[in-house]
C-alpha cells in the first residue's frame, strides 16, 4: 500500500470520496471537487490516501495550524474501505500524519474517534494515543 498526500484533485480522488464517505458519515454528503480542491490547496490541511494498484483504499486528512500556545495538528476524517480493513491501512495513514506533524513542527497530534468504532480505537491506542480527560463540545449552527 503506497500513502500520498495528495496534490491534485482527479476522478479518481472524487469516485474514492464518493464510494468511502457514507462508510464513515451517514450524515454528511460526499465532499465536491470544490471542496477537495479547497483541502488540497489550504495551507492547514494536508490530504493522504492509501492507494494499491490504482485504486484508493483509505482517506485521512491532518489539520496543522498555529495558536498561541504552539502548532498544533488534528487527524480528522480517517476512513479505510470496508474491502481493506484490517490490513494496516489506518495504521500507515495514521502513521503518515504523525511524521508530517513532526517535521512541521507540532508537539502533539489530537483526534477524537466515536466509542462505537472500536477497531479504530484500538489502533490509535496501539499507534500511543493516549486517551485524554477532556470534555469536547460541539455547537451545531
Amino acid at each position: 500500500m503506497n500513502i500520498i498526500e495528495v496534490t491534485e484533485v482527479d476522478d479518481q480522488l472524487i469516485e474514492a470520496f464518493d464510494r468511502l464517505t457514507p462508510q464513515l458519515s451517514s450524515s454528511n454528503p460526499p465532499p465536491t471537487a470544490e471542496e477537495l480542491a479547497a483541502i488540497v490547496g489550504s495551507e492547514a490541511s494536508r490530504l493522504f490516501v492509501a492507494k494499491e494498484d490504482d485504486t484508493i483504499y483509505g482517506t485521512l486528512t491532518l489539520a496543522v495550524f498555529r495558536i498561541p500556545t504552539g502548532l498544533r495538528a488534528w487527524v480528522e476524517d480517517v476512513v479505510v474501505d470496508s474491502a481493506a480493513r484490517g490490513k494496516g491501512v489506518g495504521a500507515q495513514l495514521s502513521e503518515a500524519a504523525i511524521a508530517l506533524a513532526k517535521d512541521l513542527g507540532a508537539t502533539t497530534v489530537d483526534l477524537t474517534s466515536r466509542p462505537s468504532r472500536e477497531a479504530a480505537n484500538r489502533l490509535y491506542q496501539r499507534l500511543g494515543f493516549v486517551k485524554r480527560e477532556t470534555n469536547v463540545y460541539r455547537y451545531k449552527i
